[in-house]
């Protein structure tokens, strides 16, 4: 194990490590994996702790004050204010980040569980002496693994805020998901991964938007590039995906995303508080399938706002997510 402190951009403390643990037993398989879990606290030092995490391309860096995943809602003077809580964030377990993952052109990784990344956030808690979190945010695949542990360990969260995720996966967006596994996969085989793993990003940016931006940004002309016709919209999907592939390890993107897709979760057995926000037009995971998530909740409570960013809501909005925030936590 190792860890070290350093100060923010804020002046805030901000300490993080490496969790080691031997032979940890995978839910889906009956595999063992010795594994380095990656985690970094950031804000108040004696703040009520909070465990924020997002999706598949989210890691261990939170805060927006020093070059974090969640700019818009986490920060001095966010939604989730460091200037208040101390907030927690990991590096998933079969990811792209500091914690053990698939390396590039190891195609043999094992399938990993949401209640996977559960145990080993409870091994972390464990050794960081954290008795029960304040809260769990968890948004899209971060959401999911809220809920997981919402229902695994409700004596170690006093409340769950899970944005744009529900107990599981939508039909239709497994399989937008695994055409996109499926051209890496291809990728993969034929020598270019990251080719593969550039149209699977590609693709996966018209799932995470909605109709009504794409045609508030892209409705100019066809131009001709080297013989080829080309609508502004496909140099903003390809630019989005040249830029995943510089950060991300295709293998670790296949594992993430099928992990998505495995998810399920029984409400009916998550007693803790939550708080579940829907966009309106995601579409990814629709409005219908988070209510009904809330409606077999014991304590639930659903709120639904509009954002043309659609899934990337909680990306993209600086505001919109304050109201709920402030009431929850």
């Amino acid at each position: 194990m190792t860890s070290s402190m350093t100060m923010t951009a804020t002046g805030s403390p901000a300490e993080q490590g490496i969790l080691s643990v031997p032979a940890f037993p995978l839910s889906l398989s009956n595999r063992r994996l010795d594994v380095e879990f990656a985690w970094e606290c950031t804000g108040k030092i004696d703040g009520p702790v909070v465990l924020a995490i997002g999706g598949i391309s989210a890691h261990r860096c939170v805060s927006g004050s020093d070059g974090g995943w969640w700019p818009n809602l986490v920060g001095p003077g966010r939604a989730l204010d460091t200037e208040h809580f101390r907030v927690l964030g990991i590096d998933y377990l079969g990811g792209s980040a500091r914690s053990t993952g698939p390396r590039r052109g190891e195609d043999n990784f094992p399938s990993i569980s949401a209640f996977d990344q559960v145990e080993l956030i409870v091994r972390l808690l464990d050794h960081l002496g954290i008795k029960a979190l304040h809260a769990l945010v968890g948004a899209s695949y971060g959401g999911m693994v809220a809920l997981a542990f919402g229902e695994r360990y409700p004596d170690r969260v006093e409340r769950l805020l899970v944005l744009s995720a529900a107990d599981r996966a939508h039909p239709l967006s497994t399989a937008w998901r695994s055409i996109e596994r499926q051209m890496v996969r291809f990728g993969i085989a034929n020598g270019d991964a990251l080719g593969g793993l550039k149209l699977a990003r590609a693709l996966a940016m018209t799932t995470y938007r909605t109709p009504k931006e794409f045609a508030a940004r892209f409705q100019g002309d066809a131009r001709l590039d080297n013989g080829v016709w080309r609508l502004p919209v496909e140099d903003y999907v390809y630019a989005r995906g040249d830029a995943y592939v510089a950060v991300h390890v295709p293998e670790a993107f296949v594992v993430l995303s099928e992990s998505i897709d495995l998810h399920v979760v029984s409400a009916r057995n998550i007693s803790v508080p939550v708080l579940a926000i829907a966009v309106r037009d995601d579409q990814l995971v629709p409005l219908a399938d988070v209510q009904r998530l809330v409606g077999a909740l014991p304590n639930g409570r659903l709120d639904v706002l509009d954002s043309s960013y659609g899934h990337d809501a909680f990306l993209k909005e600086t505001t919109l997510f304050d109201a709920s925030f402030a009431s929850f936590l």
